[in-house]
């Protein structure tokens, strides 16, 4: 199948995905002494919102997405975070 010359193949990009952006979202929290936690088990209180807790090392502090149930804060919650610090 010949293409014309000016068609480009179509690229997938994969930097928005979830699993990308939580990667991204982790890496920054390292460097700012933090860590991303996720539940072991789904909690029906979440419901397709939040998922995520962001905690300190040092403290073992839960500093976001603690309330009004654990776990939350979403991916964009704990960015605008991490943006703050």
């Amino acid at each position: 199948m010949k293409r014309h010359p000016d068609e480009r193949p179509s690229v997938v990009s994969y930097k928005d995905s979830t699993p990308s952006v939580e990667r991204r979202v982790r890496r920054i929290a390292v460097r700012h002494g933090l860590h991303i936690l996720k539940p072991q088990k789904p909690d029906p209180r979440m419901a397709g919102r939040g998922g995520y807790m962001l905690r300190d090392v040092e403290t073992a502090k839960i500093v976001l997405g603690d309330q009004p149930h654990p776990f939350a804060a979403g991916l964009e919650d704990i960015e605008a975070y991490l943006e703050k610090l």
